[in-house]
C-alpha cells in the first residue's frame, strides 16, 4: 500500500505488523512512542461507563482477550527489528493486559529502562473499588549503542526553585502527573494521549531530525507532536475511518511549530564534568576538604566551594570523597 506523505513523513493505512515488515528498514527508527489497543473491549466501553461518544470517530479496532498475548508479541518483535541500536521504545498501557506486554518484552533483546506511572485526575468513578486514575508507560531500549536521553532538555541540573528544590529531579521522577485532555465537540479517537505527555517523551528521548514511529497512530497525536518538534515521522493506523478523519489534520501541521513554545532550561556547563579523576586530583580534593573542615564550615558549604574549585558537580565531589 502506498503511504500518504505529509511534510516528508510517511503514514500507512494498514496493520502495523505486516506494514513495519514491508515498509521499514531494520535498525532505522530512533524512537517509538505508541499506545496500542488495551484489549478491554474498547469498542463497547460506552455501554459500561457514562461516556459521551457522539464525537468519537467510529471504526475503533479492538483486540480480543484471547488474542492479546500473541498480538503483543508479534508487534513488539517488529518494533525490536526496526528500532536502531540505542533506540528507545515507549509503550503506554492500562493494567488489564500489562502482563502480556511485559511477557512479550521479556522474549526480545529489549532492555527495561523505566516503568513510569502516568497519573491523571478524574478517573472513571466507581463505588465498590478504588478509582483507576493512572496508566503505565514502559520505556525500553535496544542495546548496542548509546541511548539518547537529554537530561537537561527541560530543566538545567543546576536550576533551583524558590524553596531550593531541583525541578530537573522532579521532572525526571518516574511518576508523572499530567492530566488528560478533554476535547468537547471535537472529533477524536477512543483514547488520545495529551500533548504535554508526548512532548515530554520526545524532548528527553529524541533530537530534531530523528525518525519517530507510532505503530498505532489512532488520533495521530504522537505524529502531530513530533512534527511540531521538527522530528520525522512514520506510522500505521489500521482503521480506515480513523485514518481518513485524521490525516487532514496532519496536513495542516507546521514542522517545528512547537519549538518556540518550549521552556528554555538554564544550563550551566561544568568545566570537568565527565572527566576521570586522577590520583593527584583525589589527593588534592581530600586535602582541601580537610582544610575547609578545620575552618568550621558546614559540609554543604564545603561541597559548594569544592564544586567551583575543582570544576565538578556535587554528586561527583561527594562520590570522590567517599572513595579511599
Amino acid at each position: 500500500m502506498e503511504p500518504v506523505i505529509v511534510h516528508g513523513c510517511l503514514f500507512y493505512n494498514e496493520d502495523c505488523i505486516t506494514g513495519a515488515r514491508q515498509h521499514l528498514q531494520d535498525n532505522s527508527v530512533d524512537l517509538i512512542i505508541t499506545d496500542p489497543p488495551y484489549g478491554i473491549r474498547g469498542d463497547t466501553l460506552h455501554q459500561h461507563y457514562n461516556r459521551d461518544e457522539r464525537c468519537v470517530i467510529p471504526g475503533y479496532v479492538e483486540i480480543p482477550d484471547n488474542e492479546y498475548a500473541d498480538f503483543s508479541l508479534r508487534w513488539i518483535r517488529e518494533a525490536e527489528q526496526v528500532l536502531r541500536p540505542g533506540g528507545s521504545l515507549y509503550i503506554v498501557s492500562g493494567y488489564t493486559n500489562l502482563y502480556d506486554i511485559l511477557h512479550a518484552l521479556k522474549q526480545t533483546s529489549l532492555v527495561e529502562v523505566n516503568h513510569i506511572i502516568w497519573k491523571y485526575r478524574f478517573g472513571v468513578f466507581t463505588r465498590r473499588k478504588y478509582i483507576s486514575s493512572h496508566y503505565h508507560i514502559l520505556l525500553y531500549e535496544k542495546p548496542g549503542s548509546r541511548r539518547v536521553f537529554n537530561t537537561e532538555s527541560r530543566y538545567g541540573l543546576s536550576e533551583k526553585t524558590g524553596d531550593g528544590r531541583s525541578p530537573n529531579t522532579s521532572d525526571r521522577e518516574d511518576v508523572w502527573l499530567i492530566n488528560r485532555e478533554y476535547k468537547p465537540r471535537q472529533q477524536k479517537n477512543k483514547n488520545e494521549l495529551p500533548q504535554a505527555l508526548l512532548i515530554k517523551m520526545l524532548q528527553y528521548s529524541s533530537n530534531e531530525g530523528d525518525l519517530v514511529c507510532d505503530f498505532f497512530l489512532g488520533g495521530f497525536s504522537t505524529a502531530m507532536a513530533a512534527i511540531g518538534l521538527n522530528r520525522r515521522v512514520v506510522g500505521f493506523e489500521v482503521s480506515e475511518q480513523m485514518f481518513v478523519a485524521k490525516i487532514s489534520g496532519i496536513q495542516q501541521a507546521r514542522p517545528g511549530s512547537l519549538l518556540d513554545t518550549l521552556r528554555r532550561p538554564s544550563v550551566t556547563r561544568i568545566k570537568n564534568q565527565g572527566q576521570p579523576w586522577t590520583g593527584k586530583d583525589r589527593a588534592a580534593l581530600a586535602s582541601r576538604y580537610r582544610e575547609l573542615r578545620e575552618q568550621g564550615l558546614t559540609k554543604k558549604a564545603i561541597i559548594a566551594i569544592l564544586c567551583k574549585e575543582f570544576g565538578r558537580g556535587r554528586f561527583a565531589i561527594e562520590k570522590a570523597l567517599k572513595k579511599p
